[in-house]
């Protein structure tokens, strides 16, 4: 057996574990080098743009999150000193050349404590977008691909582009709308909806509407008295569109060359197609543009979060042959996508009982799946979008609240056995799981026809890391310590792996108790006693070989993201209890001083015996 001496290959950074097979792609972590296929080079670039992709990733990884419209409890006391005269004065004062080529505004220093104060405002650098011409230019981030292929829009369906704003910057909303205009085929562009949310700045009344007016293809402004949330709001705007395909968009977009075609024509294609392009990122502090990368696709972890996650490695090999073709996604975003109006309607439009914002991108998401459609993202539409860290907006009922209650919908009508999951580690969501008046949702899931969320999980989404009847889900116990392995909480980053495996009590209620469930797929059924695969748990992360170059220091497990490699790939014996890791025939073992989980060369010892303890999840 390899003992402790053996040579073990170097981890991918988790949050970038593209993972490519067949030399491909032969990643280098600390040098430039990168042996890349010349197809995947934009890919490759893109993947360098550190720093400001960074600013994105939250305290688990890799996950940026499209669209916030909610508001939280802290922005009130933050935003009191702002007047109303701040409030509602519009500063868009553009300089010619600033923002040019999406490169990053720089504010002179003598500015920057009024830059400070006015960032509150929306959340992001209003100074900045407020020197950028509405018409400012933009690369063309396609890949070159994309830029060769040729979309005939003749006969293509029109659009009508609807976006909400609730208190929107002027420069933002109307740069949107600028960039929907330059960059869009006449022929496929009908018309842009704008549904104000009851918005309380002054330059949003009849200013926006003298402005519009003037603009060469009709854009209409429809107005609720009331604040009545993202949901509703667009709703609203879809009844009122006349083209054949609605357009989504957030209120702080910047649309690039060949978006609209290419959405457009995969609907086209098939009605029951929802096309989303790709979100590239707007600084909310200099408003660079930068290209995202593509090799992502939209899902949730077990709170109902929606999260980005790496595509399968068959799946990005299959796509060298065309790299502009569109791809399947579990789950969208929500905020930036293209759907047949009559399709939309058909379905059942959005669930109108879901309050504000939250929850209604997984809602469609499983209803289209479920009742015959299909969600893809089209590689060669990008638009633009600005993350910001926080929202300056508050909302009726609360966060909390408003968020549960949606989220509850959403288990409830559409996640069969597996509501039970969701609402056994959410104790909010519970408080609220019986006020839902769900049965017209429920009717409709039966007029459609619409299969279950064990099909979704089967055909959809195969790769997932939800709990089955097939899998094990519970705690993985050590036998010397009686502590748990615990996923580590901390964010993760471009450069480094999530982190450590962790070893913990196990006696933990709640939400918290999720760090400590596992999943694995037993070889041959539930009752096999030697199983193998790969040990995942939520935000698709895996037990995975230590990030070390030699043996000479001690061998740590870490979580990374899940890939499918051999690497992740572990056996337990359920009379040994030893838990051995495959490519290099250790077995995990207590550590001796910290609480970091090691490889070892196996022994017959408590330190390496572990229980694998069932939860029962629904």
């Amino acid at each position: 057996m390899m003992g402790c001496r053996r040579r073990i290959r170097r981890g991918l950074p988790w949050a970038l574990a593209f993972v490519f097979t067949s030399g491909l792609l032969l990643w280098s972590k600390n040098d430039g080098g990168t042996g890349i296929d010349p197809a995947l080079q934009d890919d490759w670039n893109s993947l360098r743009l550190k720093r400001d992709q960074q600013e994105y990733i939250d305290r688990r990884g890799l996950h940026v999150v499209v669209g916030y419209y909610l508001g939280d409890a802290n922005n009130v006391g933050s935003s009191a000193n702002l007047t109303e005269e701040l409030l509602n004065r519009n500063m868009f004062d553009p300089k010619p050349r600033e923002g040019q080529d999406g490169v990053p505004v720089v504010i002179p220093p003598h500015l920057s404590l009024q830059m400070q104060k006015l960032y509150r405002i929306n959340r992001f650098n209003l100074m900045a977008s407020d020197r950028i011409p509405l018409n400012r230019s933009l690369p063309d981030v396609r890949k070159k691909m994309c830029r060769l292929k040729k979309i005939i829009i003749d006969g293509l369906p029109s659009s009508s582009i609807v976006i909400v704003f609730h208190n929107e910057a002027w420069s933002t909303l109307l740069r949107t709308v600028h960039s929907v205009i330059n960059r869009s085929p006449k022929a496929l562009l009908k018309e842009i909806i704008l549904v104000d949310d009851a918005s309380t700045r002054t330059f949003l009344g009849e200013e926006l509407n003298e402005y519009v007016a003037k603009l060469p293809i009709p854009v209409h402004i429809l107005r609720s008295e009331n604040r009545i949330g993202l949901i509703k709001a667009r709703l609203m705007g879809a009844r009122k569109a006349s083209g054949e395909v609605l357009v989504f968009l957030d209120a702080h977009c910047e649309c690039t060359i060949g978006w609209l075609e290419s959405l457009i024509s995969r609907v086209a294609e098939d009605r029951k197609r929802v096309v989303c392009p790709v979100i590239d990122i707007i600084s909310d502090e200099t408003f660079a543009y930068v290209r995202s990368f593509e090799l992502h696709w939209g899902a949730f972890n077990w709170d109902l979060h929606f999260r980005w996650y790496t595509r399968s490695t068959p799946d990005i090999i299959r796509r060298q042959k065309d790299i502009t073709q569109a791809f399947k996604t579990p789950a969208m975003a929500g905020g930036l996508f293209a759907m047949d109006k009559s399709y939309f309607f058909e379905l059942g439009g959005y669930d109108e009982k879901m309050e504000i914002w939250g929850g209604e991108n997984l809602e469609l998401s499983f209803r289209v799946w479920q009742c015959g459609g299909s969600i893809e993202i089209a590689p060669c539409s990008h638009v633009g979008h600005i993350f910001r860290k926080s929202s300056p907006y508050t909302f009726p009922g609360g966060v909390s609240r408003i968020l549960y209650t949606n989220l509850a919908r959403v288990a409830l009508v559409w996640m069969d056995e597996w509501q039970e999951f969701y609402f056994k580690f959410n104790p909010e969501a519970i408080k609220v799981r019986d006020e839902q008046q769900i049965r017209t949702r429920l009717e409709l899931r039966d007029r459609l026809q619409c299969k279950g969320f064990r099909w979704y999980l089967d055909n959809v989404w195969p790769e997932h890391f939800m709990p089955t009847d097939q899998r094990f889900f519970g705690k993985i116990k050590n036998t010397l310590s009686n502590q748990c392995l615990e996923k580590p909480t901390g964010r993760g980053s471009l450069n480094q792996p999530m982190g450590p495996v962790l070893i913990s009590t196990c006696d933990v209620e709640g939400r918290a108790a999720l760090t400590r469930m596992f999943v694995m797929a037993p070889t041959e059924g539930l009752s096999s006693k030697v199983w193998s695969g790969a040990l995942m748990t939520d935000e698709s992360v895996c037990l995975d070989t230590p990030d070390l170059e030699t043996a000479d220091v001690t061998l740590k497990v870490r979580i990374v993201a899940c890939t499918g490699q051999k690497r992740q790939n572990w056996r337990y014996d359920t009379e040994t209890m030893s838990l051995i890791h495959l490519e290099t025939n250790l077995c995990l073992d207590m550590p001796t001083s910290e609480s970091s989980i090691v490889l070892k060369d196996c022994v017959d010892h408590a330190s390496q015996k572990w229980i694998f303890e069932p939860v029962h999840w629904k």
